[in-house]
């Protein structure tokens, strides 16, 4: 159970999500995102910043290194920009969580990450 719960809560890492996964939303209802559409605002949010929310804490390096913790499993992974999306292949410990390109949009400081270029599910992350 315990192993279930911690896959779904690195939503934003995953093709596929729960159904439950907008529960997952931490900016408050009529938040306004804008869509981040270039690497370099991009890296400027992310590079001094780490990712977090309960249980999770990412690190997004401009050299294209992903890494951090989720639920006392180390994540690893490698991220490029394409075509205006966030492009990731990521591991849950030794579990591959897959590749998946992904639409960036920000609100003060919440990230939100909408998987499959921005039509599938998304989860929010908090710059800190």
């Amino acid at each position: 159970m315990a192993h279930a719960l911690s896959l779904t809560t690195v939503v934003f890492l995953a093709s596929t999500t729960p159904l439950w996964a907008d529960a997952w939303a931490l900016a408050p209802n009529g938040a306004k995102f804008e869509r981040v559409g270039d690497r370099d605002t991009f890296i400027e949010l992310v590079s001094e910043n780490a990712l977090k929310r309960f249980g999770i804490t990412l690190n997004v390096q401009p050299d294209g290194r992903i890494d951090g913790r989720a639920f006392g499993q180390r994540v690893t992974g490698k991220w490029q920009w394409r075509e205006g999306f966030f492009c990731r292949d990521m591991y849950w410990g030794s579990m591959s969580i897959g590749s998946n390109c992904q639409e960036v949009k920000v609100s003060g400081n919440m990230v939100r990450f909408v998987s499959d270029q921005g039509q599938g599910r998304f989860a929010d992350l908090r710059l800190r």
